[in-house]
């Protein structure tokens, strides 16, 4: 920046030999008297080291030289005065640069007006005498003057003993504000350390110089193309004019301004700079959470991350945030699907022997076909030996068989790590757009967490796992938009979420119109506050389950949902012997405080479905509490059931059930357990069969007998008060749901009777 030339100011005072009327003996303001015609001033036409200059000879004490012009002063302005002087004659003075300094209206503004003194100490030599001037209280500046003086009148003093003849070049005013630039501005530009730009030039050692040089300012990449041939790491912030060109393995870290405006204004694209920011996440130590800035990123094929990043395992937290990633027009986003033959045995569940064609089966693909549960995935696979790692056991595939193999194409593909902890996606939209799925867990790892997102249309799946890497999974305050929701619940295939590991979070979101909210397969699951509905417009529609659990023994809590025309399924589909042998059976479920609610629904619409896959199952452990069950546009016969289509429960084995506390609204007939009913006997018999069949939850057995307690007086067949106590006998009846209560005579009367579908521990 130079004002001389930017804003055109004139600065430099004319040459003495213009006339001394325009030089003041005083201040320089106007109306002062000049040295024109003075005895102790005079023009030298020709001086052997000036040429023209001014001979004056000291006679006050402050011998004053001022420049009656008024030179210019701005905010940031930087203004070297310089004057050459020998002395000749007399004594030997001290001279320094000297000034006056006014406001627009003329008057006087207190500044330092004298630079220091410097002393002539010989004959004839010349001696350079300078002083800047300036707004800014910078190292090198001898006068500082703020924001008021607007101008300035400028020349030198004579001070020291009278008498002396001293000889005085032209004076020189110049702008040197560019001296502080590297001060002012704040800015180093890579081209100055000789960075080319050209795009085939490698200028990383330009940009090192420059980012050592800028010392806690800013690094410019101007205008061009720069080539950078390994990663590069800049320690000061950095801003983007020019764009990079760097091979797809070199990183380029951000230390101070780590986010996609920074990135996407380097490799000049949204889409290369979200690439390039999310590749360094992985190394980068200075923070742990890339900012998309708010902007959009539309991919144009899925973004295998292992492969971008060029790491298979991580353990550090780290956070992608803020954005939205969506799928653009492509066909990188089609399913593959490929159809092999392959042999399963029970012996070892979780591989697939003799697969025809295995090299064409991507890792990653969902297992469909007869005998597979629901969300089994290829977890691994080994070419030589034909044999697929899978996700989940096969409950019903022993032999050989022809099976599916679809690879759904994801926005953020994990699954190439084999190990991946403590990676957090939080406020971020992945807009599916019907054309991709949206994230691929990891092969493994802990505690991946989804919060605050939104997945609109994914076309498959939001988040799948394909094997342990949502162990420990959190999935807090998302929604998740259906790209189905004009379809009839019954024809949607497309799935929120599944779980095969651990300890799942699922917490406050809202789930709209898929085939399933979530398939889980792994155990300590807390399911809590979220909002799921899988409703359509058809009038007695069809519904699917909106959770799955896979497990028989689930350990897990559904507490505090809105749960909307869909069911909870609990089967063992993941279990390759599916029959009951040992262990745990169906067991440790705990629901309450729910709200279901169901419409336009058939009269066989069951909000609670079991579903054993293979005999000898029973309940061991599930409570059922304080639930709100309300169908509404057509009643529902009851609130659950057992589907027996491939084995039935044994109803004489269960233990720990409870049902109560529950709400039941258009639902012709309640369950409840233990079960409290008023039995009267209106005739005399020494034998009452109480039946409370229909109130037991899944059609289960009159097991337990807990209290009789008579409900007024007992009579015998002459009228009189009888005064007898029963014993009970269970599992009476068609069924085992009536018990018999024996007297030990023919009574009449009525009782309280509790009794319970189950043996309580």
């Amino acid at each position: 920046m130079n004002m001389a030339i930017t804003d055109g100011l004139q600065l430099m005072p004319p040459p003495f030999a213009d006339g001394l009327g325009k030089w003041s003996r005083e201040n320089g303001t106007p109306g002062t008297t000049s040295y024109a015609g003075q005895p102790d001033a005079a023009l030298v036409p020709s001086d052997q080291d000036f040429g023209g200059c001014l001979e004056l000879q000291k006679t006050e004490t402050v011998q004053r030289l001022r420049h009656k012009g008024e030179t210019p002063i701005r905010p940031g302005l930087y203004l070297r005065v310089t004057a050459r002087v020998k002395a000749v004659a007399g004594s030997l003075p001290d001279v320094r640069i000297a000034a006056y300094a006014a406001r627009e209206d003329g008057s006087a503004v207190s500044v330092p007006l004298t630079a220091p003194s410097v002393s002539l100490t010989s004959y004839g030599e010349v001696v350079t005498i300078s002083a800047i001037i300036g707004s800014g209280n910078r190292q090198g500046v001898d006068l500082v003057w703020g924001v008021q003086p607007a101008y300035g009148h400028f020349g030198l003093d004579l001070t020291g003993p009278n008498g002396g003849v001293v000889r005085i070049d032209d004076i020189e005013i110049e702008d040197v504000t560019e001296v502080f630039h590297r001060k002012m501005l704040d800015v180093v530009d890579v081209r100055d350390y000789g960075a080319l730009g050209d795009g085939t030039t490698d200028d990383r050692a330009a940009f090192a110089a420059a980012d050592a040089a800028a010392s806690g300012r800013t690094v410019l990449v101007s205008a061009g193309t720069y080539r950078l041939a390994s990663d590069f790491t800049f320690s000061n912030a950095v801003r983007f004019e020019g764009a990079l060109v760097m091979p797809a393995s070199a990183r380029l870290t951000c230390t101070r301004n780590y986010d996609l405006n920074t990135y996407a204004a380097a490799f000049g694209s949204e889409l290369e700079g979200f690439r390039r920011g999310l590749q360094t996440l992985f190394y980068f130590t200075d923070h742990v959470t890339f900012d998309l800035s708010g902007r959009k990123v539309d991919l144009t094929a899925p973004i295998n991350v292992a492969n971008l990043c060029g790491l298979t395992s991580l353990s550090s937290r780290r956070v992608l945030t803020n954005g939205q990633i969506g799928a653009g027009d492509s066909a990188a986003w089609d399913d593959a699907e490929v159809t092999s033959v392959a042999t399963y045995s029970a012996a070892q569940p979780y591989t697939l022997t003799g697969v025809v064609n295995v090299a064409n089966i991507p890792v990653g693909a969902r297992i469909s076909g007869p005998g597979v549960g629901r969300e089994v995935y290829v977890r691994a696979k080994n070419t030589a030996a034909g044999t697929l790692t899978l996700s989940r056991p096969l409950w019903g595939a022993a032999g050989t068989r022809t099976f599916t193999f679809t690879r759904y194409r994801y926005l953020l593909d994990f699954s190439g790590f084999d190990s991946l902890s403590r990676f957090e996606i939080t406020d971020i939209e992945f807009n599916c757009a019907g054309r991709a799925s949206g994230i691929l867990l990891p092969d493994s790892g802990l505690t991946f967490r989804i919060a605050d997102c939104v997945f609109s249309g994914p076309k498959d799946r939001a988040i799948t796992s394909i094997g342990t890497g949502c162990q420990g999974l959190i999935v807090d305050q998302c929604q998740f938009l259906s790209n189905e929701q004009s379809k009839a619940a019954q024809n949607r295939t497309s799935v929120a979420l599944n779980v095969n590991a651990n300890d799942a979070k699922l917490r406050d979101n809202r789930i709209v119109r898929f085939a399933h909210f979530a398939v889980l397969s792994g155990g300590g699951n807390l399911v809590i506050g979220n909002h799921f509905f899988q409703g359509d417009d058809q009038t007695d529609g069809l519904r699917q389950a909106g959770l799955v659990f896979t497990s028989p023994n689930c350990r897990s809590i559904v507490s505090d949902n809105y749960i909307d025309n869909c069911w909870i399924e609990w089967s063992n589909e993941h279990d390759p012997e599916p029959g009951f042998g040992s262990g745990f059976s169906f067991g440790g479920l705990s629901m309450t405080s729910n709200t279901f609610m169901a419409s336009n629904v058939a009269p066989s619409f069951r909000w609670l479905v079991i579903k054993p896959r293979g005999p000898g199952h029973f309940l061991n452990g599930l409570s059922v509490t304080g639930n709100v069950f309300r169908a509404i546009d057509g009643a529902v016969d009851r609130i659950e059931k057992v589907d027996t289509s491939q084995a039935g429960l044994d109803h004489g084995r269960a233990r720990n059930v409870l049902f109560q506390s529950n709400v039941f609204h258009g639902v012709s007939q309640i369950c409840v357990n233990p079960v409290t009913v008023t039995h009267e006997q209106p005739t005399t018999a020494a034998t009452w069969t109480v039946d409370a069949s229909d109130l037991l939850p899944f059609g289960g057995k009159a097991i337990t007998v807990v209290s009789v307690v008579p409900a007024g007086a007992l009579r015998n067949a002459g009228n009189a008060v009888a005064h007898a106590a029963p014993y009970a006998e269970a599992m009476q009846g068609a069924g085992d749901a009536r018990i018999a209560l024996k007297w030990p005579e023919a009574l009449r009367g009525a009782v309280v009777v509790t009794l319970r579908s189950d043996t309580p521990q």
